[in-house]
């Protein structure tokens, strides 16, 4: 189990990597336009993405944030690449730390609302990956109403790529 989340995080980054670079083809105005969806901008899409991300990590690590860090803000699309990277970094550490033994563990925490949650670690791993494909199939759509033509992030094509 723990090769094929492995996999699943590996396809998240390619997804999100894909989906900034199509990004930095956007001005400033186009990435804070309001574009009435559940998230009013592109930048705030991205911004609830990577926070979710980092929220989930610091939960499997034991804690509980109440809110995404205020510095995750939006400067660039390079300055999301950027701090992504490290949250990256973060993530694969985590992930080579664990076993199918590991993944089987109960995680308790305290959801933003105050509720107090526990789930096994296999299914937040999974969730993670499955909310960033609901998330960039968002921003695949705003991409489109700004005019621009979004990357393929299919988890099949990931498999075809990785192939070779």
């Amino acid at each position: 189990m723990i090769q094929e989340l492995r996999r699943l995080f590996a396809y998240n980054r390619w997804a999100n990597l894909r989906m900034l670079e199509a990004l930095e083809e956007l001005t400033p105005d186009e990435l804070g336009r309001d574009l009435k969806g559940s998230f009013p901008s592109v930048a705030a899409t991205l911004v609830h993405l990577m926070g979710a991300e980092w929220v989930w990590m610091r939960r499997w690590s034991g804690s509980s944030p109440q809110a995404f860090p205020p510095s995750l803000v939006l400067d660039s699309v390079a300055a999301v690449r950027q701090e992504w990277d490290r949250l990256w970094e973060e993530q694969q550490a985590f992930l080579a730390g664990l076993d199918d033994e590991a993944l089987q563990r109960t995680v308790a925490y305290t959801r933003f609302d105050g509720a107090s949650q526990e789930q096994p670690l296999h299914e937040l791993l999974r969730h993670v990956v499955n909310h960033a494909t609901y998330h960039r199939g968002q921003v695949a759509i705003m991409l489109r109403q700004l005019g621009h033509t979004p990357p393929s992030t299919d988890l099949v094509r990931y498999y075809r790529e990785e192939a070779g």
